[in-house]
């Protein structure tokens, strides 16, 4: 049983090394802008979702937010269910 100390000491010693090694990094708007647009895509533009290329233009928004992490897994799911992805 004193295994257990010693592994949660260690642990957290190297959870606080492994915060502490980043280096801080200036990002302007713009760059912050192109990751977006990177990440999301510009797909969406002028789709309207009346015909079978709008709502692959749609998915493919949809896949760069899910992808990103900004939607959550639940509503991924939602969106694939809705729209028979």
């Amino acid at each position: 049983m004193q295994q257990k100390p010693a592994v949660l000491f260690a642990a957290s010693a190297l959870l606080l090394a492994g915060c502490q090694s980043s280096q801080l990094a200036s990002v302007s708007s713009e760059q912050q802008v192109q990751t977006s647009r990177s990440i999301v895509g510009t797909s969406l533009v002028g789709a309207r979702g009346a015909t079978p290329d709008d709502q692959d233009k749609i998915d493919d928004t949809a896949a760069g937010l899910c992808g990103a992490g900004v939607w959550t897994r639940s509503e991924c799911v939602r969106h694939q269910e809705q729209s028979g992805s």
